[in-house]
């Protein structure tokens, strides 16, 4: 089972207006999708492009249980497939690509298909999300 790769498009909320009207273009990067990990991470220069603005730092723990205190920028919007939404992101200053966690999938309801290595929606709500209430 190896890694599962996504692209989607991303973009600063604040330009959404722009985007609508064409002013602006989303940027498209291959992401790895890890439903062990937790936020989204970005490359610290796919932040800078964006211009996101930086809301706090938090600390992060590594698979190797190194523990490091990192940048979280405010107001990226993700699409994948078709669905999006708006969230936070760690900045990773030496990360080359971007990681999607387990709090955007379940938002977006998608799944990770390990048989075939890809991402793919909830087959009970393919057209949109469909979120659990309680």
């Amino acid at each position: 089972m190896g890694k599962t790769m996504q692209k989607m498009k991303i973009w600063n909320f604040l330009d959404e207006e722009k985007i609508k009207r064409g002013e602006v273009l989303p940027i498209e990067v291959e992401a790895q999708v890890d439903n062990g990990a937790t936020l989204v991470v970005l490359p610290k220069d796919a932040a800078e492009k964006l211009n996101l603005p930086v809301a706090r730092k938090t600390w992060v723990r590594y698979a190797n249980e190194k523990r490091e205190q990192k940048d979280v920028v405010r107001g990226l919007v993700i699409e994948i497939l078709g669905r999006s939404t708006i969230c936070e992101a760690i900045v990773e200053p030496e990360r080359k690509t971007a990681l999607v966690g387990q709090f955007v999938l379940e938002v977006l309801d998608l799944w990770i298909d390990s048989k075939n290595g890809k991402l793919i929606p909830n087959p009970e709500s393919p057209d949109m999300p469909l979120l659990d209430e309680i």
